[in-house]
């Protein structure tokens, strides 16, 4: 049975985008806002993987990483934030709470999928980028 991965982004390319590059080896889900993804894992539903940008409306990606770092039945699921911001401020959050992988925008599709292939196969390896 093929890994799970939720994508949230709020920008429909992206995450389009993102499910093409992903959807030929894991089963890909999308959300446009922390706040549906919220939604869509209250119904039961358990990604192997998390991909978030940051700047989001609702519930940004940071709110989003939040919540599920104080969920025990979400903190062992990596999280990889996927993001144009490389403030120092995005920066601080990232040493802040648990996250797999920090990649910017524009991706290497190739280093997005080498990320996502480390990190599905060993949730247990947290790496503060």
């Amino acid at each position: 049975m093929k890994k799970t991965i939720l994508i949230i982004d709020d920008s429909a390319p992206i995450r389009f985008l993102l499910e093409s590059i992903l959807g030929k080896q894991y089963r890909v889900f999308s959300a446009p806002d922390g706040l549906t993804a919220m939604m869509w894992l209250s119904k039961g539903n358990r990604p192997d993987l998390i991909i978030t940008d940051i700047q989001m409306p609702n519930i940004d990606g940071w709110e989003l990483v939040r919540y599920l770092n104080g969920n025990v039945l979400y903190d062992d699921i990596p999280v990889i934030v996927l993001t144009g911001s490389d403030t120092k401020e995005t920066m601080g959050h990232d040493l802040e709470y648990k996250i797999s992988d920090f990649l910017r925008k524009p991706f290497d599709p190739i280093k997005l999928l080498e990320s996502v292939n480390k990190h599905i196969h060993a949730p247990a390896d947290v790496v503060i980028a």
